[in-house]
């Protein structure tokens, strides 16, 4: 009990001390190291705890959030996004954007992790912003409610693929099931909600706001496929892996379809078509890119010391302490396995570490309870998006990133989260009523 009441306090401190205006990179900073200590972490091994943090929140995301950034900030300046946003109200009209964007985002968000795929589209949400006049969030919520639902439901995505191994599940029927269930949870906490979150409209950052009055833009076919090319090589890599016996070709895919390698090459080819061979030279592409890391340097900073915040509470065994709790309850074994995962994140902070602790908890029902393997995947994966909040570090991205405050990122980030798991387990015991 006195783990959770220390728990509770420090989120409550993070809260208060953001809602202050302190920094949230120094706030994360200042709760978690006191909250390390008093969860019984000797102050030498905090040291390492978060030198951890810092490490393994970097090494995930570091290059692919600034490369992307430059990415997007090419495509803004040369009027690449310009070109994407007017085709798609073209195409779609502006009464169906938000449907236009939850396809966008479902199909970005199967080979993409999160991350990535936030940062490729995000722009992008920014200039339809900006033409139509929308609310940020009306556009935002159905892109982002995607990326997440793919990230938590369907292969190859890390966490669903660890619980498959983990419970002897079979990987098609589980992505079968898996797009099943995620075609409502996206609709509902997408369009749904991103209709009824349009009084949260705060002014659009200037990060991938252009500075270039744009006298002829880019075509069409060349804007779309430079922005979505790490999408592609990614999806290349992903059939490769599946489908490709071991060998340089397979090889030679796997590295080109790594989510940096990817962006890496996605932003030199941006450079080169929509900059050089439209006569930007070296110094003003050179601008562009400065631009882009300085407008993202600070929001990589929250973000580290928001890995540093969950690297605490990961070493400090609250994982363990949960589960040992979770294994005394009695309940249907999907119900289990949702509720389980999502004290797990909720405490946590992490859906990677969540899940991997609930396979460990949940996993010996499989065998014992009869339910399907394949629902026990995907009720984990649900119960591992549930009630986002300050220990997690793509909450701080959405914040940051969207200008929003505290209370406008729980309306907002927290309760779409909340609404894609619970959906996800109301999903699942549909299913299981069906196929028994």
């Amino acid at each position: 009990m006195v783990t959770f009441l220390v728990i509770a306090a420090a989120i409550a401190l993070q809260i208060f001390l953001t809602a202050r205006k302190l920094s949230p990179f120094l706030s994360l900073l200042v709760v978690a190291i006191p909250m390390g200590l008093a969860l019984g972490i000797a102050p030498q091994d905090l040291l390492k705890t978060i030198d951890a943090g810092v490490g393994s929140t970097l090494s995930g995301l570091a290059l692919v959030i600034v490369l992307g950034a430059i990415l997007g900030k090419v495509l803004e300046e040369s009027g690449a996004a310009e070109k994407i946003a007017a085709t798609l109200i073209g195409r779609f009209g502006e009464r169906n954007i938000q449907w236009a964007l939850l396809l966008t985002g479902f199909l970005v968000g199967i080979p993409l992790y999160f991350n990535a795929g936030f940062i490729i589209l995000v722009p992008l949400i920014f200039s339809l912003a900006r033409q139509t006049g929308l609310p940020v969030l009306y556009l935002a919520i159905p892109t982002v409610a995607s990326l997440s639902t793919t990230h938590c439901f369907l292969p190859p995505h890390p966490g669903p693929v660890v619980l498959v191994n983990a419970f002897g599940a079979d990987m098609g029927r589980t992505l079968l099931y898996g797009i099943v269930m995620a075609i409502p949870a996206v609709v509902f906490a997408g369009p749904f909600l991103g209709r009824r979150m349009q009084g949260i409209n705060p002014p659009l950052p200037d990060l991938f706001t252009s500075t270039t009055v744009h006298k002829e833009l880019p075509g069409a076919w060349c804007s779309f496929l430079v922005a979505l090319s790490p999408v592609l090589l990614i999806s290349v890599s992903v059939a490769a892996d599946a489908l490709l016996p071991e060998g340089r070709v397979r090889t030679a895919l796997l590295f080109l379809g790594n989510p940096t390698v990817a962006l890496l090459i996605s932003t030199l080819a941006a450079f080169w078509w929509l900059g050089y061979r439209r006569g930007v030279g070296l110094g003003e592409q050179t601008r562009w890119l400065n631009a882009a890391i300085s407008g993202i340097a600070v929001i990589l900073l929250i973000i580290t010391a928001g890995g540093v915040f969950k690297q605490v509470l990961v070493d400090s065994g609250v994982g363990a302490r949960i589960a040992a709790l979770s294994a005394t309850w009695q309940m249907p074994p999907l119900v289990f396995a949702w509720l389980a995962t999502a004290v797990l994140r909720v405490m946590i902070g992490s859906a990677t570490v969540a899940v991997i602790t609930a396979a460990g908890v949940v996993g010996p029902l499989v065998g014992t309870s009869g339910a399907s393997p394949e629902l026990m995947v995907l009720a984990v994966g649900a119960g591992s998006v549930f009630g986002s909040h300050v220990n997690d570090s793509a909450f701080w991205m959405f914040k940051e990133f969207f200008n929003l405050s505290m209370k406008q990122t729980f309306a907002s980030w927290t309760v779409m989260e909340s609404s894609i798991s619970v959906v996800g387990l109301a999903g699942v015991l549909l299913l299981d009523l069906v196929l028994r």
